[in-house]
């Protein structure tokens, strides 16, 4: 059984920290925040970035330099038979088809994952592929197992403004004023490749509502993952209660005495 690095980027979630306790390898993901260039968890924390962007900073990203991909690659191939990356969606980011390309030139060595996903259900696909590796697949193995499973999860966000919207070009000045004027919060969903508006909410409360209507017919179909965002603790706490309510309801209807 060959030796096999599992590789992500910090979309993951997966700090360095973390990722050393892991045994598995966090490439940075770059920002420029006010004229300056930063890499997540090396010289900027999450919780700074979030203070930066509360604070109203001009913060752009981009996807990692092909030469501290290849790099850690080459590093990492000095020890390992195989590597799998999983990097964030090739719906989001360019940086997996990026990926992709560069792997050509290492002889099937490495393998990029395109499961189209970011954040927690990133993280549960490098927890996967740790467990198939120990399971002894390979990491072509571990690519197609990861790749079928590419539609079985929901990611919904809820946004109590619509100022980053604008900011990222994904709605016009003139629409976010309006929907700003009309209290309007959008509730998205990140599913395959596609982020997409998934309904519009009018209050906080509405928005919850709606995720947990989502929530529910997730749980009827119990292939799918679903996972749902809020702006706030105070507001996911309240979701929780919510959630709570909803599943010993589920319960009622599907276990019997």
């Amino acid at each position: 059984m060959g030796k096999i690095a599992i590789v992500t980027d910090s979309n993951s979630g997966i700090v360095q920290a973390e990722a050393k306790e892991l045994g598995i390898y966090v490439i940075p993901m770059p920002f420029m925040i006010d004229g300056k260039d930063y890499l997540e968890e090396i010289n900027l924390t999450q919780e700074e970035f979030y203070q930066k962007l509360t604070e109203g900073a001009d913060i752009s990203t981009s996807m990692p330099s092909p030469g501290s991909v290849t790099d850690l690659w080459d590093e990492l191939l000095k020890e390992y038979d195989e590597i799998v990356y999983i990097p964030m969606s090739s719906g989001l980011s360019s940086s997996c088809q990026t990926a992709i390309m560069l792997a050509d030139d290492y002889d099937g060595k490495v393998v990029v994952v395109n499961n189209q996903r970011i954040s927690v259900t990133m993280r549960q696909s490098v927890l996967d592929a740790m467990e198939l590796a120990e399971a002894g697949k390979s990491a072509a193995e571990i690519q197609t197992i990861l790749e079928e499973q590419k539609m079985e999860s929901s990611i919904y966000i809820m946004l109590n403004t619509l100022t980053y919207l604008k900011r990222g070009g994904r709605i016009t000045p003139a629409a976010a004023a309006l929907g700003t004027l009309l209290k309007i919060k959008p509730v998205l969903q990140i599913q395959g490749d596609k982020l997409d508006a998934f309904a519009k909410a009018r209050t906080v409360k509405q928005g919850k509502n709606i995720m947990i209507e989502a929530m529910k017919k997730a749980i009827q179909n119990p292939t799918e993952d679903t996972i749902f965002e809020l702006s706030s603790v105070v507001e996911a706490n309240a979701f929780k209660a919510g959630v709570r309510s909803c599943l010993q309801m589920m319960r009622c209807l599907f276990i019997e005495e």
